[in-house]
């Protein structure tokens, strides 16, 4: 595996980024659009993911990076849960909330492959 020198190349951080544009648009659409508790919150645990994650790589021991991620990925599991509030008040169609839970698993997915990565690399 290659050195990576910028967190931007990071796969993880490139599916989060994916996914926090996603939840940017979805909250400037319907009725989330005028719900601004949810939206800012929304926003805020999105945009925490991609954050942590560059946070993280900025750090300067493994450990202190995987703490990040660990955030990274307890927000993923945040905005999903937010989804399904968006559900329950028909916010969006159901297709849709599919959709971006599918989006949010694929990130955090991501980010837990990640983690073992580092935690496996770190124990050797």
């Amino acid at each position: 595996m290659a050195k990576v020198t910028r967190f931007e190349d990071l796969r993880c951080w490139q599916l989060a980024r994916k996914l926090t544009h996603r939840v940017y648009v979805m909250s400037n659409q319907g009725e989330l659009a005028k719900d601004f508790d949810t939206r800012s919150q929304f926003k805020r645990a999105g945009l925490s993911i991609i954050n942590n994650i560059a946070e993280g790589f900025g750090r300067f021991s493994p450990k202190d990076f995987i703490k990040f991620l660990d955030y990274a990925s307890a927000s993923c599991t945040e905005v999903k849960s937010m989804t399904y509030l968006m559900l329950d008040l028909e916010y969006f169609p159901s297709e849709d909330i599919e959709n971006v839970q599918k989006q949010i698993e694929e990130a955090k997915a991501s980010i837990l492959a990640f983690i073992k990565y580092l935690r496996n690399k770190e124990s050797q």
